[in-house]
């Protein structure tokens, strides 16, 4: 059976669906599901990250969460924890740049959390020698000083949207017309979690919720504030939620959302502001939101990307080119936010101080 058959048959059994659950079919169906069935990462696949443009990337996160343990006291064992971990090029290069700091390779264990079968095969080769654990969800990791990074992992989470109407809001449903898939609106009524959102909003405008963000911020911040650590949170988004920012993309080229379903990756734009308060209300302090290319340049990206150019020949330009891809603010500098979560009392992570 594809996606788009099995969607039609429960629509019919149930009536019409939200926007949530039909990302999440889309992407975490275990058999037809997106993430279940691909390695989608790189060139080959649908969509390129921050840590498959450069090193760079890597390197530098992996020193500032090595930094942020040693302002925390060097505890001899932590958790340095990795949410959606891609292919795995994100944690080695990390582990790679923080190992030249004395004891932080002893201490940290290395847990990734995921829950596709090819992608963890993919990154057992990708981390052969660091001795990787997996878990299926952010409750799993175990209970020490969590050093953590996210990287495009919250926009993947299924949303919910709700277009205003007067003083109400409508759900956007997915539904069938004609035997095909199409979007539809609930009735309008009262959403108590939304009444602040008419200050901010007008008739037919769309807000977007994720259910999903709560449970996970509350174990991240919850062991943060409770046994010390730090979270570096990168994604695409802004501190408030505004819009229909609902997107398919299917071989690097951008899709109609509900056109082939399991074989598009589906994403929308990180509302910063709940991860925020979600953290703040289990006890974590939290940085101000900061552009990737001004928290890159603060870590010092420009005089590595030199370095790396001076011994690189024929390849210098591609390393340029890389930098001004994660640091400019027309390439992924300013789209791509950074979030950092500390215990209170502690100093922020590097490259996210006031």
């Amino acid at each position: 059976m594809t996606l788009d058959r099995h969607l039609a048959a429960r629509i019919r059994a149930e009536g019409p669906i939200s926007v949530a659950d039909y990302m999440a079919d889309c992407l975490m169906h275990p058999t037809l599901g997106y993430y279940s069935t691909r390695d989608p990462f790189g060139a080959d696949g649908d969509f390129v990250t921050a840590p498959e443009i450069s090193q760079m990337f890597g390197e530098l996160t992996g020193l500032a969460l090595a930094q942020a343990w040693l302002d925390q006291g060097c505890a001899k064992r932590i958790t340095l924890a990795e949410l959606g971990p891609g292919r795995g090029t994100l944690m080695r290069d990390m582990m790679r740049a923080a190992s030249r700091v004395p004891g932080f390779t002893d201490a940290a264990r290395i847990v990734l959390v995921e829950t596709s079968p090819t992608l963890r095969k993919v990154q057992r080769g990708t981390l052969a020698g660091l001795n990787p654990e997996w878990v299926d969800q952010a409750a799993a990791l175990p209970d020490d000083p969590l050093f953590v990074v996210a990287n495009e992992f919250f926009d993947a989470l299924p949303i919910r949207q709700f277009e205003r109407g007067g003083t109400g809001w409508r759900e956007r449903r997915i539904t069938l017309t004609d035997g095909r898939l199409s979007a539809g609106l609930s009735a309008e009524t009262a959403m108590p979690s939304l009444t602040h959102r008419l200050e901010d909003t007008e008739s037919g405008q769309i807000v977007e919720i994720c259910p999903a963000v709560g449970p996970v911020i509350q174990e991240i911040a919850g062991r943060i504030a409770a046994q010390g650590g730090a979270a570096l949170i990168f994604d695409y988004g802004d501190w408030r939620s505004l819009g229909d920012t609902l997107q398919a993309v299917r071989g690097h080229e951008f899709v109609p959302v509900l056109d082939h379903p399991g074989q598009s990756d589906l994403t929308a734009h990180v509302d910063f502001e709940a991860l925020a308060m979600a953290a703040g209300g289990h006890g974590c302090a939290y940085t101000h939101l900061t552009p990737q290319g001004v928290f890159l340049e603060r870590l010092g990206i420009t005089h590595r990307a030199r370095s790396l150019a001076s011994a690189a020949g024929d390849k210098a330009d591609e390393i340029a080119a890389a930098h001004r891809r994660l640091t400019h603010p027309d390439e992924m500098g300013t789209l791509f936010k950074v979030l950092g979560l500390y215990p209170k009392g502690e100093s922020a992570p590097p490259g996210l101080e006031p």
